[in-house]
């Protein structure tokens, strides 16, 4: 796996074309990858019929950072993807909007010990978007698949 400093990273991120066409700005990308803070501003080409956050766009602003945390987190022995996702939509979105990221050393340890024997770990992970008086506009979840990485995947 190829790995550049969250510096970079978010820069890189905050340039390409998925992020930067919808108006989704990588706020913070913590050095040592605990966590991200990930916003996006409503403009004429991110909102819906009804004038609200167009939900695909509150779905691409959460989508790579649990994979994003964890396989930096977790380290080049082992394959990290997204397997599922979900998003339930709580309130329409109007204005600044803004998903939070945590990884915890509690949980990456978890996942280092149930990959240890070379078995596929799957694992939800939860990131809530809510709007500028915090109130919850939609919750996202991803599913990661985690696996030590075999001879044959190095």
């Amino acid at each position: 796996m190829r790995t550049y400093p969250a510096r970079m990273l978010r820069r890189a991120l905050n340039l390409w074309p998925p992020f930067l066409f919808t108006g989704i700005h990588v706020a913070r990308l913590d050095e040592d990858f605990r966590g991200a803070r990930v916003e996006l501003r409503m403009r004429p080409w991110n909102r819906n019929y009804v004038g609200t956050h167009f939900g695909g766009s509150l779905f691409a602003m959460t989508d790579p950072f649990w994979m994003l945390l964890v396989m930096h987190r977790i380290g080049d022995g082992y394959i990290v993807w997204d397997k599922a996702a979900t998003i339930e939509f709580e309130k329409p979105g109007r204005g600044l909007v803004s998903a939070e990221f945590r990884l915890e050393d509690a949980v990456v340890e978890e996942l280092r010990a149930a990959a240890a024997g070379g078995d596929k770990v799957l694992r939800w992970f939860e990131a809530p978007v809510r709007d500028a008086q915090g109130d919850v506009v939609a919750r996202v979840r991803k599913q990661l698949y985690v696996r030590r990485k075999r001879p044959k995947d190095a």
